[in-house]
């Protein structure tokens, strides 16, 4: 059984379907939110997730575009793209979004955007956070996103782990308790510019992070065409 796991698209039709190229065949798509927000096709990509079948939660940004207080949290540049997101959403994707649950849990696995502490804003990038979230983790395995980092923390009977993986790492699931995030598929901030995503396979009890290349200029012309704020395409280049 192949899962692919994404998370902050970030309205990157071009690296979406980049990733959708690369997995191929797989037996279900979950999105950990952040879909819309920074980018310049948040209806495409919502079209795109809706036509796979993919399942997943809300995410701060989607929450925001659908009329949430989060904007109100959102430094200039954030707002700003996410002022254009509201005001160029169709009444679909704006339904389609207002659906998204902020916790679920799918095959005995938890999913959050932002942790299971809290779903919506915190960031688990350290071992302190990560041990708080596995008190409140009901699930041997709880999938996040939100920090835009591929990485995993395990729980061996109180001994805690960080791991940082690169493309291509795989990690056994079979002892132990997990916190996984796939990474970025619209805006990677760890450095590398490539389109991040997890392959899961609760059935053999492992995971893989890949990467993928995508036409990073095409949706910098994008951008700019719509006004979106130049910072925010050029970082796409550094993955920062």
């Amino acid at each position: 059984m192949r899962i692919a796991v994404l998370s902050d698209i970030h309205s990157n039709l071009v690296a979406l379907d980049a990733v959708l190229a690369a997995i191929g065949s797989v037996d279900a798509i979950w999105h950990l939110g952040d879909v819309v927000g920074y980018g310049p096709e948040p209806d495409g990509v919502v079209a795109r997730l809706s036509e796979a079948g993919a399942i997943g939660v809300r995410g701060n940004h989607d929450a925001a575009a659908v009329g949430g207080p989060e904007i109100d949290w959102f430094n200039h540049d954030a707002r700003r793209a996410m002022e254009w997101t509201k005001a160029t959403i169709s009444e679909t994707t704006r339904t389609w979004l207002a659906a998204q649950p902020q916790r679920r849990t799918e095959a005995g696995i938890a999913l959050v955007h932002g942790s299971p502490r809290d779903p919506t804003w915190e960031y688990v990038t350290s071992i302190p956070v990560a041990r708080a979230n596995f008190e409140v983790l009901e699930t041997r395995l709880g999938l996040f996103g939100h920090t835009h980092l591929p990485t995993a923390f395990r729980d061996d009977d109180g001994r805690l782990e960080h791991i940082s993986p690169s493309r291509g790492s795989e990690l056994d699931l079979g002892t132990g308790r997990f916190l996984v995030n796939p990474g970025s598929v619209g805006q990677p901030r760890d450095g590398d510019p490539m389109a991040s995503y997890l392959l899961l396979d609760p059935e053999r009890l492992t995971c893989r992070w890949e990467r993928v290349e995508y036409d990073i200029a095409a949706v910098q012309a994008a951008m700019a065409e719509r006004g979106l704020p130049s910072q925010l395409a050029l970082r796409l280049s550094f993955g920062l």
